[in-house]
């Protein structure tokens, strides 16, 4: 068991003393009381904007945890999204869902999981299924608002069919992959074994020839480019900048790993170097956002997408868990807004802040009519966080799981009759929150503790409570969800379960399609491409494209395999 008072702690001291009081109040009471608890701006940067819709630039990372910044761990050099941070507002009680394809579509539906059938982990490259298309979209609001609209990097939320595609769900242009994973310099993304393709798209196309050039300079590269060619003055900008750093396989230029060469892990060496090359890309595009005249309006939103993974280098010290789990470590995410706009800077919010929370919030910001969408499970928080007002906000459903292995010792009587235990679930309300069925690896695993170590040494640190399937927890006095309080507050339980059925009786039935063979590469010219519903050949237009590669396919082989020899050699000696 490690000590309770880590490194980095987030904590509520003022709730702690009114911990006694909370015992004979209703839930309701308790979330109330719950809420109680260069130079980046210089002067004439904070001028009145010129245009009255800000641009919006909104960056997004892949699997970094709570622990993988700088202001969190100072282990971690990203000295420009700390002073970004430090000069806007930090979100030190922001979430987002434990992995890829749901806290994406969350961020751009503004609903929960279960009001758009994504209940169940992520859509697969072999899947036919995306976004419901009867969904309006982020991107689509803001179109209708007058905004250019673009997005660079990873989508994740399905490709099956054009429809799916970004430049059909509210993007004007889109540069990037549309899978969960691909090899950072090549672009080969594989969805089991011998199923691989080639993945960057350039609008609907497959840019072909980028290979070699490393994605996350790729992408600044790209949003730079964005920037230069549009006019500030004429239209206001929505940029969605999704890195696919720092997610697997890791892989960064080695001069980033060098300055972590003291680093053990050597899993966490690469990576701590992934995240450095992420810190100087939004560094160059800050940069050009004031070269380029749109700093002075301008919003920029820093979110993680999922905790991070131990396995491969992430830290989510001190929260219990990891991507993957409703632990705290796999759903409290970084978070912070720097703009010019906001009218109290140089704070940290602890306001409750959920992904969903952006649709409304950016729809609102670009003027937009937020009180006629309905469906949105998001509030708009742009009070909260600019000027510091109570936060609408006052729970959070993390997630209903029908289709997740189902705990064996749950059961509708521990549920106390209300609720199925063996059912993965997890809810937050005011300062408690439920956990029922198999909320996922459950251990606190430190910083530099694995990463090349055997498997058996995971299970030597395994936090195991097998016949457990509900957990309660006060998250402000206990971030770290040590002490679990089921069985003395039952009151509580009974309520935050009756919370369950009542989100429960709103949700659509899970999206969860079996794998089509017509998605493979290799028959489609060697690129993940939609498959299903166009008139077009596409297996056609690719066999031409790859035709005039052949040639060189045996060299470039040869040259490819040594190049990745040589950085893997290179990598591991540093």
């Amino acid at each position: 068991m490690f000590s309770i008072f880590p490194f980095f702690c987030v904590c509520h001291v003022t709730m702690m003393v009114l911990s006694a009081a909370l015992t004979a109040l209703s839930v309701m009471s308790l979330l109330s009381l719950g809420y109680l608890s260069q130079d980046w701006t210089s002067p004439n940067q904070v001028e009145q904007p010129n245009h009255p819709r800000p641009h919006i630039i909104f960056i997004m990372t892949d699997d970094q945890g709570f622990n993988d910044i700088g202001y969190h761990n100072r282990d971690i050099h990203t000295p420009t999204l700390d002073k970004l941070a430090a000069e806007g507002v930090k979100l030190e009680n922001y979430y987002i869902q434990p992995i890829c394809t749901p806290s994406r579509s969350q961020f751009i539906t503004g609903r929960y999981q279960i009001h758009t059938g994504l209940q169940h982990s992520i859509i697969r490259s072999r899947q036919p299924s995306c976004l419901p298309f009867d969904l309006r979209t982020l991107p689509q609001r803001l179109q209708e608002a007058g905004y250019a609209t673009h997005m660079v990097g990873k989508w994740h939320l399905g490709f099956y069919k054009r429809d799916c595609l970004p430049t059909r769900r509210g993007f004007h242009t889109y540069f990037g992959s549309l899978t969960g994973s691909v090899d950072y310099y090549t672009y080969k993304s594989c969805d089991g074994p011998g199923i691989c393709g080639y993945d960057l798209h350039e609008g609907e196309r497959v840019a072909w020839g980028q290979g070699g050039r490393y994605s996350t300079h790729l992408y600044a590269q790209r949003v730079r480019k964005i920037l230069a060619a549009h006019d500030p003055s004429s239209q206001p900008l929505f940029i969605f900048l999704s890195f696919q750093a720092v997610h697997t396989p890791l892989q960064s230029p080695r001069e980033y790993i060098y300055p972590y060469r003291q680093m053990g892990n050597v899993f966490r060496r690469k990576y701590a170097g992934m995240v450095s090359v992420v810190d100087e890309a939004v560094r160059n595009v800050t940069y050009a956002l004031r070269k380029y005249g749109y700093y002075k309006n301008s919003v920029i939103i820093f979110s993680t997408d999922n905790g991070g993974q131990p396995l491969f280098g992430g830290s989510n010290w001190p929260l219990r868990g990891r991507k993957g789990t409703y632990w705290e470590g796999g759903v409290r995410g970084i978070g912070f807004v720097h703009s010019p706009l906001l009218r109290r800077r140089k704070k940290v919010s602890k306001a409750l802040v959920h992904i969903t929370d952006w649709y409304p919030t950016l729809v609102g910001l670009a003027g937009g009519n937020v009180s006629r969408m309905d469906g949105l499970d998001g509030y708009d928080m742009w009070e909260t966080i600019s000027s510091r007002k109570e936060s609408p906000r006052l729970e959070i459903l993390h997630n209903i799981d029908p289709l997740y292995n189902a705990a064996r010792h749950g059961s509708l009587k521990n549920g106390y009759g209300i609720w199925n235990t063996a059912v993965q679930a997890a809810v937050r309300v005011g300062d408690w929150k439920l956990l029922t069925g198999n909320p996922g690896y459950g251990d606190w695993v430190p910083p530099q503790m694995l990463g090349n170590f055997p498997e058996s040494w995971w299970n030597l640190e395994r936090h195991t409570e097998a016949k457990k399937s509900l957990w309660l927890f006060n998250v402000a006095d206990d971030p770290y969800e040590r002490y679990d309080l089921a069985e003395r507050r039952p009151d509580v339980v009974k309520q935050l379960l009756a919370r369950l059925v009542f989100y429960n009786r709103t949700a659509v039935p899970v999206r969860y399609p079996a794998e089509d063979p017509r998605a493979d590469p290799r028959r489609n010219g060697g690129a993940w491409v939609p498959w299903e519903g166009d008139e077009e050949n596409w297996e056609a237009f690719y066999l031409r494209k790859r035709k005039v590669k052949k040639q060189k396919r045996k060299f470039c082989k040869m040259k490819s395999f040594f190049r990745r020899l040589n950085f893997r050699m290179m990598s591991n000696r540093i």
